[in-house]
C-alpha cells in the first residue's frame, strides 16, 4: 500500500434537525470534527436542476480509520467543508483489508 498524503483539513459535518417555531423543522449542519484527509478528482459531469446547469465532480476522499459508529467515522449523508467548498458523502468503505484508511465518495459543486 502506497503512502497516503492527508494534507487537507476538512471539517466534518452532519445534519441536525431543529425546530423551525411554526411547528416544523429546519436542517443544521453541525461539526463533527476535523480530519486529515488526501483528495483526488474524479470525473466531471453537467447536472441539470430546474432547468440551470450545475457542475459536479466525483471525489475520492481518504481519511483514516475509525470504528463503526465512532463519530469521527464519516457515513453518507454527512458532508465534509474545506471554507466555502462543501463536499457531500455519498459513500463510505474500508481502503484496506486493516481498515486502517476509509475511502469516503463525494462530490464537489454539491448541495450546501
Amino acid at each position: 500500500m502506497r503512502a497516503r498524503r492527508l494534507n487537507r483539513r476538512l471539517v466534518l459535518e452532519a445534519a441536525a434537525r431543529v425546530p423551525d417555531g411554526a411547528g416544523g423543522y429546519a436542517e443544521r449542519w453541525e461539526a463533527r470534527g476535523t480530519l486529515w484527509a488526501e483528495v483526488a478528482a474524479g470525473a466531471g459531469r453537467e447536472v441539470g436542476v430546474d432547468l440551470i446547469a450545475r457542475e459536479r465532480v466525483s471525489l475520492r476522499i481518504m481519511v483514516r480509520g475509525a470504528p463503526v459508529g465512532a463519530p469521527s467515522r464519516p457515513v453518507a449523508g454527512q458532508r465534509f467543508r474545506e471554507g466555502a467548498r462543501i463536499y457531500p458523502i455519498l459513500a463510505v468503505a474500508e481502503a484496506d483489508p486493516a481498515g486502517r484508511y476509509l475511502v469516503c465518495h463525494a462530490e464537489e459543486g454539491g448541495r450546501g
